[in-house]
């Protein structure tokens, strides 16, 4: 069969794994971008991708519709793999909501629509504008554009059944729940102390109702240690996207097949 209109053969996979990538990556996924604006960015951007490309044009037969599904599968999974490490900052506010007892309590996340917790929201928005700050959005950009050198776009198949990725893939997951941990530790470890206090004076004085006078108590030291180390809980959000954007890489070699 005939190359049917080459240069938009090429493009199109481009422009699927560009826009799958925004459907799940942090930042311009969320919903308060209006669609119209993904599309286009994806759009140009993907014409900026495709100009750089040194790609002979495709025929349009079974396996150049394999290339799609395949395009929108590596955009998607990258995206969801920089969304999964950046959820370590949802999941230590969870923590800390759990400890201050305001697990009862959950926001909407105008962001994507899910509940979340009220700490972790907090952390979550602050980390987004530090994100921001220091230009993070460039290299999860840079991370979608440099994906073509790590996986050809003429690759036809994504090595799942790599039992050294789905390794990698876990060891991900751990890293982010320890992440997760070492932000939620300072106010949790101080959380641990104050009922350890409370228990006590429960013990030695019986007349106290010690559930009126612990929710209160437990509310100002968490926002206290919380305020006192929110530098450091920052400097792990900093470790966390340098991360990211490692596993990020390393999940595109994997699936290239150069590891």
């Amino acid at each position: 069969m005939e190359v049917i209109l080459p240069s938009l053969s090429v493009f199109i996979l481009v422009f699927m794994r560009v826009s799958a990538f925004f459907v799940t990556m942090p930042l311009f996924s969320y919903r308060t971008l209006p669609a119209s604006y993904r599309i286009g960015f994806a759009f140009f951007l993907s014409l900026l991708i495709y100009f750089t490309l040194d790609v002979q044009p495709f025929e349009i037969t079974g396996e150049y519709f394999l290339l799609i599904i395949k395009e929108a599968s590596v955009g998607l999974f990258v995206g969801f793999i920089a969304y999964m490490m950046l959820s370590a900052i949802q999941i230590a506010g969870g923590f800390i909501d759990f400890q201050m007892g305001f697990a009862i309590a959950n926001v909407i996340d105008p962001q994507t629509g899910a509940q979340s917790p009220l700490v972790g929201q907090y952390l979550y928005m602050f980390s987004l504008l530090f994100l921001l700050a220091i230009n993070g959005h460039h290299l999860i950009l840079d991370g979608i554009y440099n994906s073509y050198q790590f996986i050809p776009i003429d690759q036809l198949f994504i090595p799942f059944g790599n039992s050294a990725f789905i390794g990698f893939i876990i060891q991900a997951f751990a890293m982010m729940f320890m992440i997760a941990f070492q932000m939620a530790i300072p106010v949790v470890a101080s959380l641990f102390l104050v009922d350890v206090a409370l228990g006590i004076v429960a013990r030695t004085v019986p007349q106290l109702n010690i559930f009126v006078v612990g929710f209160p108590i437990k509310i100002a030291v968490s926002f206290i240690v919380l305020f006192i180390v929110l530098g450091i809980i920052f400097g792990v959000v900093q470790n966390l996207f340098e991360n990211m954007l490692y596993v990020m890489r390393t999940v595109m070699e994997y699936m290239g097949g150069t590891r």
